[in-house]
């Protein structure tokens, strides 16, 4: 007897948009471990087309269903897994499609306990979807890599974005003094999440507006955390605006070869780290959801959320690509 089929969005071999297709795959059970995962909502991420390109190298498995990150409810529990859900918990996870795990976009998903999160209760689950990974990766490269304590100022960068909104939330509700750039018509929004100055980065003097901010907001200490989440990088202001011992988060721009200016980073005691939530672990995966889940709780909600179809999943990958999409793509089975 053949086995029962979900519809998912998968590709078999690396390459655009062009070689995710929508249709039947064989339904997963739960295995040792793992809990089976009726998906309610699954996010589309620019490192998912990073994923499906081969960009980002990890071990696929083919027919590889795309996505990483999944809102649902349990369904079966795995051996292993019983006692840490039940059937019926909301949950989530974020770091399925990758590392020889199944991805996201289906209508059911196999998840390993240990990467498996209960949703709080009463939120959305499309526009928890649309939180995830930008709420993880904010926590991660704020709190585990740029060490960040009350009374840090700190610049984001791309502050109207998935990834600096929460980026900017995290460090305000963290005590720290933040000073962000944006769209000009999204400064009301960035100040609204407690940033303490939003600058417009189309200005002309934004360079010498971004000193001056610095200059008043540290008390001329400089910043502690740089972090810039658009991929549009002035590392060598970065690196002058930095005060003792600060650090600049590098997390987007894959394509990115900007020059290291070395003279001014190192008599500052200063320094450049790499960080892409890809390579975090268990450990550190579940430390940030906890973090989501507060952001959650506390009512932070993305912006510009689109649902759409399953099926829609390659042309929610070209839109990306296109750079035509202003919010979040979210999935739905």
């Amino acid at each position: 007897m053949e086995p029962p089929f979900m519809k998912a969005a998968y590709f078999t071999e690396l390459g655009g948009p062009g070689v995710i297709r929508h249709g039947d795959q064989p339904l997963p059970g739960p295995e040792a471990g793992t809990v089976l995962v009726r998906v309610a909502a699954s996010a589309v991420n620019h490192v998912d087309t990073f994923v499906r390109s081969g960009a980002y190298a990890t071990e696929l498995r083919f027919p590889q269903v795309v996505g990483r990150d999944l809102v649902g409810t349990a369904e079966l529990i795995g051996p292993g897994a019983a006692g840490r859900f039940s059937p019926g918990d909301a949950v989530w996870s974020n770091s399925m499609g990758f590392g020889g795990r199944p991805g996201a976009a289906a209508q059911f998903i196999a998840v390993p306990a240990d990467r498996l999160y209960r949703l709080p209760p009463g939120v959305d689950p499309v526009q928890a979807a649309a939180v995830l990974h930008s709420g993880a990766t904010s926590h991660l490269a704020l709190h585990r890599h740029g060490r960040m304590s009350s009374g840090h100022t700190v610049f984001v960068g791309g502050a109207g974005g998935g990834v600096g909104s929460a980026a900017v939330a995290m460090a305000a509700q963290a005590g720290a003094r933040v000073i962000c750039s944006s769209s000009r018509a999204d400064a009301g929004h960035c100040l609204a999440l407690g940033a303490d100055v939003a600058l417009d980065y189309r200005s002309p003097t934004f360079a010498a507006d971004l000193r001056d901010a610095v200059q008043a907001v540290s008390g001329g200490r400089g910043l502690d955390i740089h972090l810039e989440t658009s991929g549009r990088h002035l590392l060598e202001l970065a690196v002058d605006l930095l005060g003792r011992g600060g650090r600049i988060i590098a997390m987007s721009g894959i394509s990115g070869t900007d020059p290291v200016p070395l003279g001014k980073l190192y008599t500052r005691d200063g320094s450049i780290l790499g960080f892409a939530i890809s390579n975090a672990t268990v450990a550190e995966l579940a430390d940030a959801a906890s973090a989501v889940n507060a952001l959650l709780a506390g009512g932070f909600r993305a912006r510009g959320v689109s649902p759409r179809p399953l099926a829609g999943a390659a042309a929610a990958h070209e839109a990306l690509a296109a750079g035509t999409v202003h919010g979040k793509i979210v999935l739905v089975p």
